[in-house]
């Protein structure tokens, strides 16, 4: 150890040191002396362990200098490889990166080499290479350090998090006959390997630091051009010999926060080094979005001159006409959606975001998009590095046409923005109030008033050139309310409040003197006051022929007054949808209503209302795909359980259960479905009828993944109590009876997988382990775990294992990855993440930083994901985005060699390849069924299919990069171009990805 840290001695006080060797003077008889002298100890210790941390990242950059340098010299050298060297596996980096210090590498072996590859990542320090200490057969082999020759301390690796970047090895048993010294390592000659630049000022401490080096083997591998997936070179060394593992056969280990995961490489796997893991063919295409934001938004629905009806949930703005029954989706957001506005022209459309973070931590600022509702076409991003938290509210002018857009930021002055949105330039800003502001409106005919209205207040802007100056509202004789909720006007000018006292305002403009140098200026005043709901008034919506609409939340009635605001009809909405949020005028004599319980109704006042749109309104984790049919079944916090039809893209029954719902899985009848909740009950309910069937206790915690067998005999409850209850399944799924419990993991239960034969159980808990049981043999674990390596699983929803570890990020800390199916045909993986991505991976994923296509649309972490059972769909869901999204398996583009075939709905059209479009071998350029936002079918011409198909192509192989190097930046939308007059920097915030592209339907 002395060799391995020169500097140990230095990071200590002697004198304390010393204090502390000769201090044996204190009394046993003294308890306080005895309690001092622990409490000293213990500091001692952990300033110990702290100076230890800091010796060990500065050893690892160290090591990291002298790899770097001992590969230059290796390949200006070109040496012939020695004989008898075994073939060297990938690595990766799966630590957590804490505190931006570095700790050494642990690693397990049986006879190979370990090694050592340069991996860069975000603020973190380099690893170091690894020494490994063999152990006498049948004694259990220990993760090792290396820092020293054979004498050097060994550290047992733990399960706290190691902040070094640590890395995946590969073993594999090899037969080296050239050396007859099992523990003796082959020192290398580093003369002419020199430490690129100085490190430490001591000579003497780097020149025994590079013989500690010298004696460890550092054999490195330089991933070159990781981006595009070449071979990788690796510098010589000689071996020395190490003896075989206790458990047979090849294996792979990778680290999480510190942890090691052995996963054993199949026998049909020939070659590890040959495994080659590339983007799937298929792609993923946004086809329908379940669910509307109601339950904390306001005046978010409205009926476009299309006929459809837009609103909005996640980052998806949908536009939804409700007679043919199709949506269309824009998908420019990159983060929650919170408000949205329509031109004057009916056509475009504005809507507002929140901030946001991506998975390296780097904020998505808050703003505004002004598009094309017809072509979803991006016509503006507006306010990029202006708005602070979000957009609370919205608002173009509608005297002069649309030209200006109003905004009030989320910050805590609540700030007033005036924009002339064609040119993206902010005409105009001031603090509003630190109050909540509810809505802004332009007047429709007073060009230059704006008005805002909030907690306890109501201003009125007079915007003149770049200022803007208030006058506050007052409420004089009348009461004020805690909050003025929304604003209208009437045809002669005056504007309507509705407050949360039931009360709608009228509130006139009266003309008074003129200040010298400004123009007339006029106070607004109350002339009239109307009892119009019990409970707050919520919305107020002027009709075309100038009759009022207003929506009241306590009472969940619809009013309409007459020009005389008079109340002429009512309406109640039924208490299950929910109280009132939107209302909007529909066609003839309909309109429409948004509700706090995610509801869109249509109405009249004779017939009453159907539900258009509707989802849950708490956290959602729940969902299992029926076995033959296409339904299926969601659950959420709001103890909702719901079957929905893919096809049909309706709700075919709900139910509400005592208690919420967080897992569930189909019978393979069909005929049952098991609903795991939060308390550790489980209830069984009837497919067709939602009748209840039976309830079952296991544990008092948290139920997280229910299964049954391939054959429906046996049924397995993971549980937050770290068990995996057993039960026999009889009657079709209609009775139970406990079999037995799997008990050994050490953390609560995530995921599980049933072996076709009933027979085996493999399993994945909260601290990373993957463990296998043996059913028949009464539940036990099964220690040896290569025997498994073999076993084909019916289904693959553990995120840890063989077959599926390339799906990880590169520095994951153990739960980035909510949930990960298999397809029916195993072709691909889909993968839920923490990051709002769905994405689409090859099967088998079995190396590390593997290709994927990402899809953007949730705006919450993904909570799970399920292929229906024709692998036709895949169904994705948000946690407290509260949405179901449900997309549409894609296949490739096939590229013959002079033309290219693009699949556009149910037509083929080959176009003419450019050089540059057919070039690029790895990935291929997205389908044409997939069309830019900015495209429709109709309009295009074979030049300009081709000429966006080579764009798409060029996009693609630039995604493959960011894709292979693990990098989560969205590339530019393919054949987008922004407004000249953007910036690069608003640019590269306003992008949106190549799925999003993917997603956009062409009507």
């Amino acid at each position: 150890m002395e060799g391995s840290l020169p500097c140990l001695a230095d990071g200590c006080d002697p004198a304390a040191l010393g204090n502390f060797c000769t201090d044996d003077s204190i009394s046993a008889a003294s308890t306080s002396d005895v309690q001092d002298r622990l409490s000293a100890l213990e500091l001692r210790v952990q300033q110990q362990e702290d100076e230890i941390t800091v010796l060990k990242a500065a050893l690892a950059d160290v090591l990291r200098r002298l790899a770097i340098s001992e590969d230059h010299v290796a390949s200006v050298r070109k040496s012939a490889p020695s004989k008898g060297q075994p073939s060297l596996r990938e690595a990766i980096s799966m630590s957590c990166i804490t505190n931006g210090s570095t700790g050494s590498r642990k690693t397990s072996h049986s006879s190979s080499v370990s090694v050592a590859r340069k991996e860069t990542l975000s603020s973190a320090a380099k690893s170091g290479t690894e020494k490994k200490k063999e152990k006498p057969p049948g004694q259990k082999e220990k993760k090792e350090e290396s820092h020293s020759n054979d004498q050097s301390p060994q550290t047992q690796a733990s399960p706290s998090p190691q902040p070094s970047s640590q890395t995946l090895q590969t073993h594999r048993q090899t037969q080296e006959s050239k050396s007859s010294a099992p523990a003796k390592s082959i020192k290398r000659s580093l003369t002419a390997e020199k430490p690129h630049s100085a490190w430490e000022g001591s000579d003497d401490s780097r020149n025994k630091l590079l013989r500690v080096a010298s004696t460890s083997k550092l054999i490195s591998k330089v991933a070159k051009n990781a981006d595009k997936h070449k071979d990788v070179i690796i510098s010589q060394a000689k071996m020395s010999t190490r003896e075989k593992n206790s458990q047979e056969g090849e294996y792979i280990k990778m680290f999480m926060r510190g942890r090691p995961i052995t996963m054993f490489i199949p026998s049909d796997v020939e070659n590890y080094d040959d495994i080659r893991t590339e983007l799937p063919p298929e792609k993923l295409k946004l086809e329908w979005v379940y669910g509307y934001r109601g339950r904390d938004c306001r005046a978010n629905v409205y009926l476009l001159p299309t006929g459809e009806i837009v609103y909005f949930i996640a980052s998806v703005v949908v536009l939804f006409n409700y007679e043919e029954r199709t949506q269309r989706h824009y998908l420019g957001h990159t983060d929650c959606v919170k408000c949205l506005a329509v031109h004057p022209d009916k056509i475009r459309i504005a809507t507002g975001q929140l901030a946001g973070v991506d998975k390296d931590g780097r904020p998505l600022q808050p703003h505004v998009r002004v598009w094309d509702s017809v072509s979803l076409v991006t016509l503006q991003v507006i306010g990029l590095g202006t708005f602070e938290r979000g957009v609370g509210c919205l608002d173009f002018s509608k005297a002069d046409s649309g030209t200006h857009l109003c905004v009030i930021d989320d910050s805590n002055e609540h700030m007033l923005t005036v924009w002339d949105w064609q040119k993206k330039s902010k005409v105009a800003e001031i603090k509003t109030t630190n109050e909540v502001v509810l809505a802004v409106e332009f007047h429709p005919t007073d060009a230059n008033t704006i008005i805002t209205c909030g907690k306890s207040h109501i201003f009125f802007w007079t915007w003149s050139g770049n200022s803007l100056s208030r006058k506050q509202g007052i409420f004089g004789k009348y009461e004020k309310p805690k909050f003025v909720q929304c604003l209208a006007f009437l045809g002669n000018g005056d504007v309507l409040t509705g407050d949360s006292g039931g009360i709608i305002l009228i509130w006139g403009k009266t003309t008074v003197e003129s200040t010298p140098g400004k123009g007339p200026k006029g106070v607004y005043q109350i002339s009239r006051q109307i009892k119009a709901h019990d409970g707050s008034v919520f919305t107020l919506c002027q009709m075309r022929n100038g009759m009022l609409l207003t929506g009241g939340g306590k009472d969940r009635k619809i009013i309409l007054w007459d020009h005389d605001l008079n109340p002429e009809r009512e309406i109640e909405v039924p208490d299950q949808y929910g109280t009132i949020r939107a209302v909007a005028e529909g066609k003839a004599d309909q309109f429409l209503v948004g509700t706090s319980r995610n509801f869109v109704l249509r109405g009249t006042f004779n017939d009453g209302f159907l539900v258009e749109v509707q989802g849950h309104t708490d956290e959602l984790w729940g969902l299992a795909s029926h076995p033959f049919k296409d339904l299926f079944l969601t659950c959420a916090q709001d103890r909702q359980v719901c079957m929905w039809n893919s096809v049909d893209h309706t709700l075919e029954w709900t139910r509400l259960l005592d208690e919420p719902g967080h897992c569930a899985d189909f019978h393979p009848s069909g005929a049952v479905v098991a609903i795991g909740t939060h308390s550790g009950r489980w209830f069984v309910l009837d497919a067709e009828t939602r009748d209840l069937v039976s309830i079952h206790t296991d544990g008092n915690e948290q139920l997280s993944v229910m299964r049954y067998s391939v054959d429906g005999t046996l049924l397995a409850v993971g549980s937050h109590d770290n068990f995996i209850y057993l039960y026999i399944v009889t009657e079709n799924g209609r009775k139970y009876s406990r079999y037995g419990k799997c008990t050994g993991h050490s953390s609560y239960i995530t995921h599980l997988d049933w072996s076709p034969d009933n027979k085996y159980i493999m399993s994945n808990s909260g601290d990373y382990e993957i463990l296998y049981w043996d059913i028949p043999s009464g539940c036990k674990l099964i220690r040896n775990r290569s025997d498994c390596k073999d076993i084909d699983w019916t289904t693959y929803t553990c995120v840890l294992g063989f077959q599926v570890f390339g799906v990880w990020p590169e520095g994951s800390d153990g739960t980035d990855i909510n949930a990960l199916v298999r397809s029916h045909n195993r072709k691909v993986i889909a993968v839920a993440d923490d990051f709002c991505k769905v994405h689409l991976f090859q099967y088998p994923c079995s190396k590390p930083k593997a290709p994927s296509h990402k899809y953007s649309a949730h705006s919450s972490h993904v909570t799970n994901v399920s292929f229906t059972h024709s692998d036709g769909h895949l169904i994705s869901t948000g946690g407290k985005d509260m949405s179901i999204i449900q997309w549409k398996l894609v296949e490739k583009v096939t590229l013959p060699q002079n033309d290219i075939v693009v699949d556009i709905g149910s037509t083929k059209l080959p176009i003419p390849a450019s050089e540059n479009a057919v070039q690029s071998p790895a990935p291929l350029p997205q389908p044409f069924s997939e069309m830019n936002q900015n495209e429709s079918v109709t309009g295009s011409s074979p030049a300009s299919l081709e000429s966006n198909l080579e764009q798409s192509a060029e996009a693609s192989e630039e995604q493959s990069e960011e894709q292979s190097d693990g990098s989560s930046l969205d590339p530019a939308e393919p054949g987008y171009e922004e407004p000249s007059n953007e910036t690069s920097e608003e640019h590269s915030e306003s992008t949106v990805t190549e799925e999003q592209q993917d997603n956009s339907p062409v009507s």
